[in-house]
């Protein structure tokens, strides 16, 4: 009996933020999972203009993608508080990652903060230092990042890992490419303007 070649895949993982973005990547071998990298974007303090964080989110995330070639990427959803502007931001942060994404064609998995730490400790609502001390027992690292935000980036990874096949609350839909989200979203999707030309015009 012939058998099958194991299945490997890259994750990278993103917890998206206009301070500090959190990312990790591992490679997946059958059961089998393998830390390749973990870190933060530091978005400087001095960066006024909203616009240019997200630029800079965009840049970074294309360069991940670049520089690992990962086959999917997970992303952490915005949390819902009571301050709207953050949320309005982290919205943004989370939107540009997830287009970088698309812009290489690799699919986007979204799950909440509460999926993710249900999924790597069991308790939805594990601290991130939990988080953080149980993904050192399954990858087998020793090194205690900076950022806890790194960690973060690196649980929705392997959040995403235990998926296999995404279902269940917490988790979004699957987007392999731009042209899946607008067909899935066509109300979310402005319509092309129609400008009608003057009268008389050629």
């Amino acid at each position: 009996m012939i058998q099958q070649p194991v299945k490997e895949r890259i994750i990278l993982g993103i917890d998206p933020g206009t301070a500090v973005m959190g990312y990790g990547l591992i490679k997946e071998t059958g059961t089998k999972l393998e830390l390749i990298s973990l870190g933060v974007v530091k978005i400087p303090g001095g960066t006024e203009d909203h616009m240019l964080k997200l630029q800079r989110i965009f840049e970074k995330t294309i360069a991940l993608i670049d520089n690992y070639h990962p086959d999917t990427l997970a992303i952490e959803a915005p949390f819902y508080g009571k301050n709207i502007q953050v949320m309005l931001k982290l919205g943004r942060a989370q939107g540009t990652a997830i287009a970088a994404a698309l812009s290489r064609n690799i699919p986007v998995n979204e799950y909440s903060p509460r999926k993710i730490k249900q999924a790597i400790t069991g308790n939805g609502n594990a601290t991130k230092e939990q988080v953080a001390a149980m993904l050192q027992r399954l990858l087998n690292f020793q090194e205690t990042p900076e950022f806890l935000d790194a960690t973060d980036g690196l649980a929705v990874a392997v959040c995403h890992s235990f998926q296999k096949i995404t279902t269940g609350r917490g988790s979004k839909i699957t987007y392999s490419g731009w042209e899946s989200f607008v067909k899935e979203n066509t109300k979310r999707v402005a319509s092309p303007l129609k400008i009608k030309k003057p009268s008389g015009s050629s």
